[in-house]
């Protein structure tokens, strides 16, 4: 609920597993929204932002590690920068596909 909203408004149910605050964390900025409970047997954890932080920084890390090796070895990319590599890395999206997907079609 915005503080010049009258009546609080539905955004979302939260399913077990999921996650929420995560942009409060990331900017140091007060929650977009208040988080109301349903029932008795709700069991919440809660993430101190240094923790938070430091675990965000270590997966992008790692994450770029891994993409630069495999830039690194790809003949076309060899003259590219660092620099370039690694903002290159920063934009890919990993997906996983099983055996007989289509990825693309001819034509697509």
């Amino acid at each position: 609920m915005k503080p010049d909203d009258k009546e609080p408004t539905f955004l979302k149910e939260y399913k077990p597993g999921e996650a929420f605050g995560e942009l409060a964390l990331l900017y140091n900025a007060p929650r977009a929204a208040t988080i109301t409970v349903k029932s008795d047997d709700c069991l919440l954890f809660s993430l101190e932002r240094g923790a938070f932080n430091a675990i965000v920084k270590t997966a992008v890390q790692k994450k770029r590690e891994k993409y630069e090796d495999f830039l690194e070895k790809v003949e076309i990319l060899k003259s590219m920068q660092p620099y370039e590599r690694t903002k290159m890395c920063d934009s890919f999206k990993e997906e996983w596909f099983e055996n007989g997907d289509v990825i693309i079609t001819q034509g697509d």
